[in-house]
């Protein structure tokens, strides 16, 4: 029987990941071990690792070596002696999302407010994160990983694991949405629709019934993609080709957004959000899940005359997910327009420095042991 599993670990900065063989864990008593069949491999990777010296002070990375890899889909295939719910055999997600599961938010089952939370094989949120890095040293970039059972997800056998994978951008969406009480009767602006966090966007928004969705985006072409999904309930304006404000309510009988999804990336300029303010009817809410670095001014009195909400929404929980995933069973968030890239782990290297061109948020790349 093998005892040994084959990981690409990080060693030095700027340096390419090492093929090597480490022992297989085994589970301690409420931990299971999950045979990684696909691991997505987020976009901005290669960045991340080239400037890990430079990144962000409050969003530490682990330290070297490590093994990355973020959102994983795979087989239990051990289970610690006091794993309950959890067989061996069972197709999973895991939700990378650990806390320390003891403070005061963690008892409430505010898993993401816990100060210690961290993103097993990809980086934390507080000063106190390498303790759960120590604890989880696997990311999905590797043939095994080990993770609590309370980040388990249950997959359907009608979601691949190629689809699980990208439960990370479509669990983060989803959470948003809920938040700001998305369903039928409500309208959605997603700012940034055709990026990999927009379309997850658009995708749960059909899934719960918003009856309009609106989405901005630079590229034109892909754009119309993300309408051909749903002709009659999208509607798209590529940035620049007129006042966000006046073309959304043009569209919408006259009336303002009821939800804005802020979705952009590090690039995006600050107007971008208050813009996208700007389309909210009185009472509406925005929810930004996006990486926007510039910081923007709001007009707080504004806001509090029109009853403006403004939130933030970090990831989301197992339980989200395990919700998102029965929906997806259902055939009502459907899961088939991505295109899956995938590649063997052993050309992980290979696959970062070229990977092919992106068909905006349609494209998963899939790391595969």
């Amino acid at each position: 029987m093998t005892t040994d599993m084959l990981v690409a670990r990080l060693h030095e900065i700027n340096q390419p990941m090492t093929l090597e063989y480490v022992p297989i864990p085994t589970p301690r008593p409420t931990d299971v071990v999950v045979q990684v069949k696909a691991c997505n491999v987020v976009p901005n990777l290669r960045n991340v690792l080239a400037t890990y010296a430079e990144w962000f002070p409050y969003l530490p990375l682990p330290k070297l070596p490590a093994v990355f890899g973020l959102d994983s889909a795979g087989v239990v295939s051990a289970v610690g002696e006091h794993v309950t719910d959890v067989m061996v055999g069972d197709r999973v997600y895991v939700n990378p999302g650990l806390s320390c599961g003891a403070c005061r938010a963690c008892r409430e089952g505010q898993d993401q407010n816990c100060d210690k939370y961290t993103f097993m094989g990809y980086f934390a949120f507080g000063a106190e994160g390498q303790k759960l890095f120590d604890a989880y040293p696997y990311g999905g970039l590797g043939e095994y990983l080990t993770a609590p059972q309370r980040n388990l997800v249950k997959l359907p056998d009608s979601v691949s694991f190629e689809e699980g994978a990208r439960f990370g951008y479509l669990g983060t969406s989803f959470s948003a949405l809920r938040k700001a009480g998305a369903g039928p009767g409500k309208t959605v602006l997603i700012d940034g629709i055709s990026g990999t966090l927009g379309l997850g966007a658009c995708l749960n928004a059909l899934a719960f019934g918003v009856t309009k969705i609106f989405g901005t985006g630079r590229n034109a072409e892909l754009l119309a993609d993300v309408k051909a999904i749903a002709p009659d309930r999208i509607e798209v304006l590529p940035i620049g080709d007129g006042n966000l404000g006046d073309w959304l309510r043009e569209h919408n009988g006259g009336d303002g957004a009821d939800i804005v999804i802020s979705s952009v990336g590090p690039g995006a300029p600050a107007e971008s959000i208050t813009d996208a303010l700007a389309t909210l009817r009185r009472g509406g809410i925005a929810v930004d899940i996006g990486g926007m670095m510039e910081k923007s001014a709001l007009d707080l009195f504004s806001m509090m005359c029109s009853q403006i909400s403004v939130l933030g929404s970090l990831w989301f929980s197992t339980a989200e997910a395990q919700d998102m995933a029965d929906l997806a069973s259902t055939g009502m968030l459907d899961l088939s327009v991505f295109e899956h890239h995938t590649f063997p782990l052993e050309k992980i290297n290979e696959a970062l420095d070229d990977l092919p061109a992106r068909h905006g948020g349609f494209t998963n790349f899939i790391s595969v042991p």
